[in-house]
């Protein structure tokens, strides 16, 4: 076998343990996925639910919206924090840097609009970017993106609240990647705080057809007394709202990540396959032209003889 049959074989062996390697990715992503569906579903009507009766409640107390800290709509639109949902691990195709890539967009937006930023991340790869990048990073969530729990979400909504009860923030909004399918995933861009302007007072996608139904139809809907009065009760729910709004998602960036995933490892073992075929073939051609020639000098040498 020459040096260059040897060096082929050698890299067609490279990339068949990569195919392997990405195979197995392509599967554990695929597994993880359907688990991250389940907890999406279950979790979507009550997230909906919550985000309809905080609407509701914000409907109902009118003016008194303004009267607890959590509801108060700052005088000033100085400082916006902006909370980036990204990914503890890479191999994710777009994944994380369409999530970096929008959220530095609107940061660049808002400070030409005269404003302060402030980043929180979630997931190292956000992380170390916006470090990379010299943000200065108000909060960092890591080691919990494959699988968030609701204490992540608690932790996170309560610096936020936090931050905005406090003033230190006049503005929260998230980034994060909503999850459509396995092969798609959209970044959505919403408002938390300050609830006058959160995207809840623009109407809930995740809302089940059924509740449309039933706030559309007359027949349907009822005269609501509200005991204590709503703006006691939203200032309740406004904390719930923040924290089931960071956990929903969490869980819709997990889902995306994994399915993102499943389509990078899956494009790369199809791309591995092509490049074993390639190289392969380029093997065959370097054996069959070194046959070709040892053929021809023993002819040679055989017509020398003669």
């Amino acid at each position: 076998m020459s040096a260059k049959q040897a060096d082929v074989k050698e890299r067609i062996s490279s990339v068949q343990n990569i195919r392997k390697i990405t195979r197995a990715m392509e599967m554990v992503a695929a597994a993880r996925l359907r688990r991250a569906e389940q907890r999406i579903e279950a979790l979507r009507p009550y997230a909906a639910a919550i985000r309809r009766m905080t609407r509701q409640a914000a409907e109902a107390a009118g003016t008194e919206v303004g009267s607890l800290p959590v509801l108060k709509e700052h005088d000033k639109d100085e400082a916006v924090a902006l909370l980036l949902i990204t990914g503890d691990r890479g191999l994710a195709g777009a994944f994380n840097s369409q999530i970096l890539r929008n959220g530095l967009r609107a940061a660049t937006e808002h400070e030409r609009e005269g404003r302060r930023v402030s980043f929180s991340a979630v997931g190292r790869r956000g992380v170390s970017s916006l470090e990379f990048r010299d943000s200065e990073v108000e909060g960092a969530y890591i080691g919990f993106t494959d699988r968030p729990a609701y204490a992540d979400a608690r932790n996170i909504a309560e610096d936020l609240i936090s931050a905005y009860v406090d003033e230190k923030v006049d503005r929260v909004e998230i980034f994060y990647n909503g999850y459509v399918s396995a092969l798609t995933q959209e970044v959505r861009h919403e408002t938390l705080l300050p609830l006058q302007q959160a995207t809840i007072l623009e109407g809930s996608e995740g809302e089940s057809e059924g509740a449309e139904e039933s706030d559309s139809d007359p027949s349907h809907s009822a005269l609501v007394e509200y005991e204590p009065d709503p703006g006691e009760i939203l200032s309740r729910l406004v904390p719930d709202y923040v924290e089931i709004s960071v956990y929903r998602a969490l869980l819709e960036s997990t889902a995306s990540e994994h399915g993102a995933r499943m389509t990078a490892m899956r494009s790369a073992t199809e791309n591995a396959g092509e490049l074993i075929d390639d190289l392969t073939l380029e093997m065959n051609r370097a054996r069959q032209a070194e046959i070709t020639q040892e053929i021809l000098e023993v002819v040679a040498g055989a017509e020398g003889l003669g």
